[in-house]
């Protein structure tokens, strides 16, 4: 019956029992472990954990652990779970009104809070729902009916202009941070430590939001509202373009939502964590859940003769002629992963990095130095190194997932197209035909604009009101 994120321990003091249980998709963190001496050790961070307990590991999502009955047991038990594909006819309202209910359910606070706006679908369905409805809030009453939103991104990014775009439409007060390249490198360590792992996509993603969520909290913004889930509920990574069949598509859905706490909800919770900010996000409510994975898949697939893009069962729940919630060129705008949408330069920066501190010669005993989940670039090579230093137990380096991934995928739906397995990147430009600006085109005609060097510190100027340089 349980709602909402959490992660607990509820102890007993009439016979010293206690349980511990986690919410139903794992937004929240939580992690645990045992000692030598028979202790049973619970943290919401491994770096609780990694001084004292012989083992641990990460506590499932939707799981409880009972010191009674001495073992974890799952309580989440959702009909899609099973990966049975489902029937349910689409009905784009009947969708508008739960993800609706969802987004409102999250209004409920008492604190100055905003949006996070990068201009994408997902985000700005969020910030224009909200801005509808919180008029009527408690939170309103105390900090005016405007609303706050936030964006980061590179001189130029793809992110920062659409979120702009968005911002003006909605009426929002809109914070727009800059970082570099290099500020971005600087955070790396720190940013290894908080979010806990050496998975490449979400190191890209996170150094980002890690350095906006600082920004965000120093202007005494408390809580934030966030687009995390919708790609794995409705198949919008670019992957999902070759998915065969809607077997294939739904199945891919389910492990992708079953395996969001070790990738995105990690990010969102610990880069935002960090600096003692909230994030909510509504797409990973259970109902909402419930309702979207319920829709018979073929209703979600991606089919190009009829006009159908990825997320076009959502797109088309929120068309609202009468009363728009978006303009439609954002409303339709294509998927672009956070770690691409927030400057393309952001990841070529990164492994121009990472080429400088490993060697080839490196590469060659990678095998021999991480024999588990063996690094296959010299990016995560480099991620690996540092998160060995704070982490080096082997039950710290097997709380992170592996296997090859193309732009976001599991392993499995590499299967899909025989091309991906000699272009294994996760970002969502390795989706080479499906993206309409791949590598070499983005290069040239993004309109990411390199900061001017002066005395070996990047210049940017600042015109746009409302615009903070992170370093």
């Amino acid at each position: 019956m349980l709602d909402g994120i959490f992660a607990f321990v509820l102890l007993d003091t009439r016979d010293n029992t206690f349980i511990a249980a986690r919410d139903a998709i794992g937004v929240t963190p939580l992690y645990i472990g045992w000692g030598l001496d028979g202790s049973i050790w619970i943290s919401s961070e491994l770096k609780g954990l990694n001084d004292d307990c012989e083992h641990f590991e990460v506590f499932p999502p939707g799981h409880l652990y009972s010191s009674k009955q001495g073992g974890l047991r799952r309580w989440y038990n959702p009909p899609w779970f099973s990966e049975a594909i489902p029937s349910v006819p689409y009905d784009p309202l009947a969708l508008r009104k739960a993800f609706e209910d969802a987004v409102i359910k999250r209004l409920m606070t008492d604190v100055p809070f905003g949006v996070l706006l990068s201009g994408g679908l997902d985000s700005s369905l969020v910030a224009s729902i909200t801005a509808r409805h919180l008029a009527g809030t408690k939170a309103a009453k105390q900090w005016g009916t405007q609303l706050h939103s936030f964006c980061v991104g590179l001189v130029g990014s793809p992110d920062l202009k659409a979120a702009r775009e968005v911002a003006d439409y909605l009426g929002t007060v809109h914070h727009e941070f800059h970082f570099t390249v290099q500020d971005g490198i600087d955070a790396i360590e720190d940013v290894i430590y908080h979010i806990e792992t050496y998975d490449v996509t979400t190191i890209r993603a996170s150094t980002p939001m890690f350095l906006m969520s600082r920004k965000i909290k120093s202007l005494g913004v408390k809580m934030v509202i966030s687009g995390e889930g919708s790609d794995e509920i409705f198949g919008g990574y670019l992957y999902f373009h070759k998915a065969p069949n809607k077997e294939e598509f739904h199945g891919e859905t389910c492990r992708k939502i079953k395996a969001l706490h070790q990738y995105d909800c990690l990010r969102a919770n610990k880069a935002t964590s960090a600096w003692g900010l909230e994030a909510r996000v509504p797409f990973l409510d259970k109902q909402f859940i419930n309702t979207a994975m319920s829709i018979d898949p073929q209703s979600k697939m991606i089919n190009k003769d009829e006009g159908r893009i990825e997320k076009w069962a959502l797109r088309r729940a929120f068309d609202d002629e009468e009363h728009p919630y978006l303009p439609k060129h954002i409303l339709y705008r294509q998927k672009e992963q956070f770690s691409d949408g927030v400057g393309y330069s952001w990841i070529d920066g990164l492994k121009a990095h990472a080429a400088q501190h490993v060697t080839d010669k490196m590469m060659l005993n990678a095998a021999n130095i991480f024999p588990h989940n063996t690094p296959t670039t010299k990016e995560a090579y480099h991620y690996r190194t540092i998160f060995e230093r704070y982490f080096p137990q082997n039950s710290a380096r097997q709380t992170v997932p592996g296997g090859a991934s193309i732009a976001c995928s599991t392993a499995k739906a590499i299967e899909w197209d025989a091309s991906w397995s000699k272009n294994l990147d996760p970002s969502g430009r390795a989706a080479l035909g499906v993206h309409v600006s791949a590598y070499d085109k983005a290069s040239a005609n993004s309109g990411v604009v390199q900061p001017e060097i002066i005395n070996n510190v990047p210049q940017i100027a600042v015109s746009t009101p409302g615009v903070e340089i992170l370093s």
